[in-house]
């Protein structure tokens, strides 16, 4: 299901991001890495709910946040019961506060506890309060966690929180002052560039995915495209330098995918007209394909594995 929202963010090319997936040949790779795949279209926001909204103090475009929120939790409430496993197509971050709570609910009328792996260069953990930007897709980690602020984002509609120790941070290396006061008063999960840098990043997950598989939980992805470096994927709006390589994220990818545990996953802040010839593009269509369907060193394009020294060419 795409989700062509940029009102979270300041670079609203994301809103592209669906359309271009689909372009580059998305439904057909996955069909082709073993998935039976349908396509919903996108998520369509009536009018009427962008307004009457009051808006939070440092919040910006709250009220047409608001709608897009109710409208990408009820669809994700319904795919998540269908049994399929969704993937939802961004558009900036923001649009998780949706689908992550529409997901949880899901589940939690299943009395089986969901976990969220925010796969991100930020820790998106602001809070009205604390925001330096106001923009939403800084506070959506903080609201599918409970924190105040946000009361009203889904009008009034079922809340499905999770606990904070339920999330895990994984890659981060861009966190504002006071949002890492509020995230190391959490009990979350974090994993940075620095620990995987040391070497860390599979003894992390493999904790992770220990405590899901441990207490019969699942799992619900949530990649945001600025974790990888930026010489490996340039289209995102907030690119951060020192990104996860692509021979690391392969092995994160491999390994979720075998684990079994993975029922939902985001593809998020995919910016195409700051794409370098349609590069981070295909890249993510071959990165989804390797997280839900075979071996991503089976369907990655060629050209990427050779920029990254994984594939020799004559």
């Amino acid at each position: 299901m795409g989700v062509p929202l940029g009102s979270g963010a300041p670079h609203p090319g994301c809103v592209f991001g669906p359309a271009a997936l689909r372009a580059a040949g998305l439904k057909e790779r996955l069909a082709a890495a073993g998935c039976k795949v349908a396509d919903y279209g996108d998520v369509q926001v009536l009018p009427s709910l962008a307004c009457g909204a009051g808006r939070p103090p440092n919040v910006n475009n709250y009220a047409a946040l608001r709608a897009w929120t109710c409208a990408i939790s009820t669809h994700a409430y319904e795919l998540a019961r269908s049994g399929a496993v969704p993937v939802f197509l961004g558009g900036d971050h923001s649009l998780s506060m949706g689908t992550i709570n529409g997901v949880a609910r899901y589940w939690r009328e299943m009395d089986r506890p969901l976990f969220v792996l925010w796969i991100d260069a930020h820790a998106d953990y602001n809070t009205p309060a604390i925001t330096p930007t106001g923009n939403l897709h800084g506070m959506a980690a903080a609201f599918l966690c409970g924190e105040a602020g946000l009361d009203d984002l889904l009008a009034g509609g079922p809340r499905a929180s999770i606990a904070p120790d339920r999330l895990t941070l994984f890659g981060l290396r861009s966190v504002d002052s006071l949002e890492r006061l509020l995230v190391e008063a959490r009990p979350i999960t974090v994993t940075s560039m620095a620990d995987i840098a040391a070497g860390g990043a599979m003894a992390a997950l493999e904790s992770l995915l220990a405590r899901v598989d441990a207490c019969g939980g699942v799992l619900h992805v949530s990649f945001d495209v600025d974790v990888l470096d930026p010489s490996l994927a340039p289209a995102v709006g907030t690119a951060e330098p020192g990104g996860i390589d692509l021979s690391t994220v392969l092995l994160i990818l491999e390994r979720l995918r075998v684990s079994g545990l993975v029922r939902a996953v985001d593809v998020v802040e995919l910016n195409p007209p700051l794409d370098d010839e349609g590069r981070t593009v295909r890249l993510t269509v071959d990165l989804i394909a390797g997280l839900l369907g075979a071996a991503a060193t089976d369907v990655l394009a060629a050209d990427v594995l050779a920029a990254e020294g994984l594939l020799a060419v004559s």
